[in-house]
């Protein structure tokens, strides 16, 4: 975020957890992090990992330690939820916490994200149904279920 020109990471360099999130899908996680690719420096981030189930956690873990000794210069960031440090993603990976308080101001990484969501040409997108011409939008209500 240092410069409006620096892309948003990929769908490849996120991992969303959930619950539901299978060992399977964290080993290809993994291994796209550690596998050297000719695409330039990624980061890799796994958001919420502390949401894994104990088995793909365990999983996860395993893995981590076999595919490290391959490369030495893989960028990834796992981000927790500091209620949930107790579970086992964020208690395995304690030693390399760091406490993260964002280092913009609110109106600078929203000016950050429009730049990159608001779609040129929005006459031919769903965009122009948000506000600014944004390809993204939050949709929510204080009653659930009513049809968002």
């Amino acid at each position: 975020m240092n410069s409006p020109n620096q892309p948003l990471p990929t769908f490849d360099e996120v991992l969303l957890c959930t619950p539901q999130t299978t060992a399977e899908q964290v080993e290809l996680f993994f291994r796209r992090c550690f596998i050297p690719c000719s695409g330039g420096e990624k980061i890799y981030t796994m958001l919420y990992a502390d949401e894994l189930s104990y088995d793909v956690s365990c999983r996860a873990e395993e893995l981590f330690q076999h595919l490290q000794h391959y490369s030495k210069t893989y960028r990834l960031i796992i981000l927790c939820d500091c209620e949930r440090e107790h579970s086992y993603i964020p208690s395995v990976f304690s030693q390399y916490k760091v406490h993260m308080i964002p280092q913009r101001q609110l109106p600078e990484i929203q000016q950050y994200l429009q730049h990159h969501y608001r779609v040129a040409d929005p006459s031919s997108s769903a965009a122009s149904v948000f506000k600014d011409n944004m390809c993204v939008g939050i949709v929510s209500s204080n009653r659930a279920g009513v049809g968002k």
